[in-house]
């Protein structure tokens, strides 16, 4: 049985996909965010931390990057992080000015509760669809992230 469709307003008109995607990153979102918050984790803070267990020393530049998000985000999340005993940041050797991000053990210990987090989320996020419709899914999604991506990089965000 579908899934009932929610009340779109009509200043949606033309913009359906947009709408949807709207609002399945909003409950995508919340949902995630009350699995961190039972860990002790911010939003996003999750993100810092599996780049970190992939490839421990990286620079507040280099995570920056990696995750997308903004410097203030990321200096505000890693400082949280930090005062909670996740992780360290120390002056780099070859510039002092460079902030190097390294995960203490509480932090590393982090590996398994977050992909247990992610694999709740993917199970409730597929739990209605085929594996050809999750595959699918995940093309288009990529997709039209490249599609909005290669617009903003190409400076015409605004028609």
């Amino acid at each position: 049985m579908p899934a009932p469709t929610p009340h779109i307003p009509s200043t949606v008109n033309g913009g359906q996909v947009s709408y949807a995607i709207f609002q399945l990153a909003r409950a995508h979102r919340g949902y995630a965010a009350a699995m961190l918050r039972d860990m002790d984790l911010h939003p996003g803070q999750e993100l810092l931390l599996m780049q970190l267990l992939d490839r421990d020393g990286q620079t507040q530049s280099e995570l920056l990057e990696s995750v997308g998000l903004d410097h203030s985000t990321v200096s505000k999340s890693l400082r949280r992080m930090q005062e909670a005993g996740l992780l360290t940041r120390q002056p780099a050797e070859h510039d002092r000015r460079v902030m190097v991000v390294h995960l203490t053990d509480k932090g590393r210990a982090m590996r398994e509760p977050i992909a247990a987090m992610w694999k709740t989320l993917e199970e409730a996020s597929v739990r209605d669809l085929s594996e050809e419709q999750a595959e699918s899914f995940v093309r288009d999604a990529y997709t039209i992230a490249n599609a909005i991506s290669t617009r903003e990089s190409a400076g015409r965000e605004t028609p």
